[in-house]
């Protein structure tokens, strides 16, 4: 189970031994870094809860290549950071990345939870989706916690917006259309996964079955207003693009011709020139802690 998963629903769940693995990462440095402001003040939230400050032990489970572990060091400068992710690439860049700061783990979850150690905080966003038992994985992690520690998992939120409701392309709406196919996407991965179960997810409840005690849920706004600059349109075009990848047999001509056209890299209407495009979305961290000793 990595972070980077959340980018591939339906491209299977251990990739192909040629897979490009730097481009992977550059992709999720990238988003992460403009997703940072958000996940700081995440991590700020977090270590101001009860208890939150003194943590000595905190793990990024499906960290990827480690850019939100790195944040996480910088807000709890005295404890050891630790990177959890599936793909051993992945964390040596985390590693190289973080100057040594951090430290790493390589476990393949959900069959090797017992190589994470305890923690006082465990923070994982957007990777428990790809496990398919998500209350079984939770009580996983409940179980890694010291008494009092605190499990953070950010899921959901709203999605990513980058343009107006009508930008001069094809039909307005094109968003809300694609948001829906994606949706579509996300089930049949979810429904595809190992063990996959059906769960409704309220992720407090499912925090408490876990035998934790939720301890608040917020919401952190992730918020890049147009002209963009460079680094966040070419996030942009490579989100278009690996949409266009796997929706394409979901998508009506009109709206597979505006796709096209937003990823013309020459023509002013493409989203690398727009001046109309922005970056909004919300990031959801539910938290739950552990009994005390």
């Amino acid at each position: 189970m990595s972070e980077h998963q959340h980018h591939h629903h339906g491209h299977g769940h251990v990739p192909a031994a040629d897979f490009d693995w730097d481009a992977l990462a550059a992709h999720l440095e990238r988003e992460a870094e403009l997703r940072a402001p958000a996940v700081t003040a995440a991590a700020q939230w977090l270590r101001d809860l009860p208890g939150g400050g003194e943590a000595r032990r905190v793990l990024d489970v499906g960290s990827g290549p480690g850019v939100i572990a790195g944040l996480l060091a910088e807000v709890f400068p005295d404890a050891e950071v630790v990177a959890v992710d599936q793909s051993a690439a992945l964390l040596e860049r985390a590693r190289t990345r973080s100057g040594g700061r951090l430290n790493v783990q390589q476990a393949d979850l959900p069959d090797e939870f017992g190589k994470l150690g305890e923690a006082d905080l465990i923070w994982s966003a957007n990777a428990i989706h790809h496990l398919g038992d998500q209350q079984t994985a939770l009580t996983a992690l409940a179980g890694r916690l010291r008494p009092g520690g605190l499990l953070a998992v950010a899921e959901r939120g709203l999605p990513l917006r980058y343009l107006p409701r009508d930008f001069g392309l094809g039909r307005p709406g094109f968003q809300a259309r694609l948001d829906a196919a994606h949706e579509d996407g996300f089930s049949t991965m979810r429904a595809e996964l190992p063990g996959a179960t059906e769960e409704v997810e309220d992720w407090t409840a499912m925090l408490g079955r876990a035998g934790l005690t939720p301890s608040g849920t917020r919401t952190f706004l992730v918020d890049h207003p147009a002209p963009l600059a460079r680094p966040a349109r070419e996030h942009l075009h490579a989100q278009l693009s690996r949409l266009r990848d796997q929706l394409a047999d979901h998508l009506d001509p009109e709206d597979a011709t505006t796709l096209a056209a937003l990823l013309d890299e020459h023509a002013p209407t493409g989203i690398l020139h727009r001046q109309d495009a922005f970056f909004l979305s919300a990031m959801t961290v539910h938290t739950a802690r552990a009994l005390p000793a």
